[in-house]
């Protein structure tokens, strides 16, 4: 979802309105990198998730239904 506010596809502002006003127990999960820093404000949680080792590194190419 990240990518579409960085095309432009989405609206930030109006994205956030409609998370903050959701039911309180309603969890929202948003995916992608570089969120922008608004929407990590409004966040309860913002993860960085990294690779320790991978797989392209030791030359093994990506695979259907694996990787894509």
């Amino acid at each position: 979802m990240t990518y579409a506010f960085k095309y432009g596809w989405l609206d930030l502002d109006c994205v956030i309105a409609q998370l903050l006003d959701r039911p309180r127990m309603q969890h929202v999960i948003i995916t992608g990198r570089a969120a922008p820093e608004a929407l990590r404000d409004v966040a309860d949680t913002v993860s960085d998730i990294g690779n320790e080792k991978h797989a392209f590194k030791a030359g093994i190419k990506a695979m259907p239904g694996l990787d894509w």
